[in-house]
């Protein structure tokens, strides 16, 4: 038997990162530096050629609201004007729209969002935290599963549309004569069907999908145009040298946030989102609301 190999008293590198982490996580929460970041967001503008455009496209994209959970009516609102001010031509939201247990339709919620503008509408899609105000899983937060959950997000979906928002689950529209817009389910949580979601999509004309779980970029079939996510909150914490601490992805930092390319070459967009989860605090990771001036190619 060989003798054992005595521990180097050195610091590994995992050692060094987690004491950085913690450190740095309890000095954001000490000197109210991450609480203060956490409700001051910005707008971010992006510029990019959609194949299949006929003439310029501006769409504004709000994702993970997170509405119930340290996020309420004056942060949506504020999340609201500024979208309208960019004056889109359509208005998407990326998911996690509600984070609480949603018995009754979130209704200062759905009286902000009455008062998106945008021509050719305004659309969304679920995330893994809507499903979880549906009741679909037991949380410390939401509390016990329900078994009527699939009826809950049939009727939470009817109040959106009365609030001027068509969440699409696994389908698409044609909302102008050359862009189809496609939306699928939450992959964590959901039942993702890319097929379903892209049926009506057009041999002409430009392609626009939202997925609020960036993980789906893999998988990604060919000849889209572009893709928007939210998910990941760019880390919501993210640290000096060190990036974000966490990242809820399986490709860990690859899909944090910002550009990046799926499967065939498609480029997609991953927002730092707008609401907060887990804890009240953001650092070095604004809250975005992200507008898009699309161009034809």
């Amino acid at each position: 038997m060989s003798a054992s190999r005595p521990r180097s008293p050195h610091l590994t590198r995992r050692r060094v990162l987690r004491g950085l982490a913690s450190v740095g996580l309890g000095t954001l929460a000490l000197g109210g530096v991450g609480a203060a970041q956490a409700y001051h967001f910005g707008v971010t503008h992006h510029t990019r050629a959609l194949p299949g455009l006929t003439r310029p496209l501006r769409v504004a994209f709000l994702t993970d609201l997170h509405y119930g959970l340290f996020i309420y009516g004056g942060s949506v609102r504020a999340w609201v004007d500024a979208a309208n001010a960019a004056r889109p031509d359509l208005i998407v939201l990326g998911g996690d729209q509600m984070d609480y247990r949603a018995d009754e339709a979130p209704a200062a919620l759905l009286a902000e969002l009455r008062r998106l503008k945008a021509p050719l509408g305004v659309y969304g899609v679920w995330g893994n935290h809507d499903y979880g105000s549906f009741g679909k899983y037991y949380s410390p937060r939401y509390g016990p599963a329900r078994a009527d959950w699939p009826q809950r997000r049939e009727s939470l979906r009817a109040a959106y549309a009365e609030a001027g928002v068509t969440i699409l689950r696994n389908e698409g529209r044609a909302v102008r004569e050359d862009l189809y817009l496609g939306g699928v389910d939450d992959l964590w949580v959901g039942e993702v069907d890319l097929g379903a979601a892209l049926a009506g999509k057009p041999l002409a004309g430009a392609t626009l999908l939202v997925s609020h779980n960036p993980d789906l970029l893999p998988s990604l079939p060919a000849r889209l145009g572009l893709v928007l996510s939210g998910h990941t909150h760019g880390g919501q914490i993210r640290l000096p040298l060190i990036g974000a601490a966490v990242v809820p992805s399986r490709y860990g930092q690859r899909y944090a946030m910002g550009w990046v390319t799926g499967a065939h070459g498609t480029p997609a967009y991953i927002s730092r989102g707008l609401g907060l989860s887990g804890v009240p605090l953001r650092n070095l990771c604004e809250p975005e609301v992200a507008v898009f001036t699309l161009t034809p190619q």
